[in-house]
C-alpha cells in the first residue's frame, strides 16, 4: 500500500472556502481517477499562528495505480488547485510505502 500524503497551509482569508472545495469537490475528483481507495482529511495540531495547516492522505493499493496518477492526474489536479487558490497555500508531498498495518 502508498500512503501519499499532501500537507497544505492556507490563507485564514480563503480558509473556509478551500475546505469546502477539499470536502465537495477535490478530494472526490481524486479518489474518482480509481488510484485511491480511501481519503483522509486532517487539521493539523500546532501550527503556526495565522494560518491554517491541513494533512491530506490518500491510500493507494498499490505503487503502480500511484504512478498511474502522478502520470496521468497529479499536473491537472494540481492546476485547479493554484487556478483557485494560487499564491494563498503552501504544500508539499510525502509518499510512503506502508510496510505493515496494525489495528486494534
Amino acid at each position: 500500500m502508498i500512503l501519499y500524503n499532501v500537507t497544505v497551509s492556507i490563507s485564514p482569508e480563503v480558509h473556509e472556502e478551500w475546505v469546502s472545495w477539499m470536502k465537495n469537490i477535490h478530494i472526490k475528483e481524486v479518489i474518482g481517477t480509481e488510484c485511491f481507495t480511501e481519503a483522509r482529511l486532517s487539521r493539523v495540531q500546532g501550527e503556526e499562528e495565522g494560518g491554517f495547516t491541513y494533512s491530506i492522505m490518500y491510500f493507494s493499493p498499490s505503487e503502480d495505480l500511484y504512478e498511474k496518477y502522478k502520470n496521468e492526474f497529479a499536473q491537472s489536479m494540481q492546476a485547479k488547485h493554484n487556478e483557485l487558490f494560487g499564491g494563498k497555500f503552501a504544500a508539499f508531498r510525502t509518499v510512503l510505502n506502508v510496510i505493515e498495518q496494525f489495528k486494534v
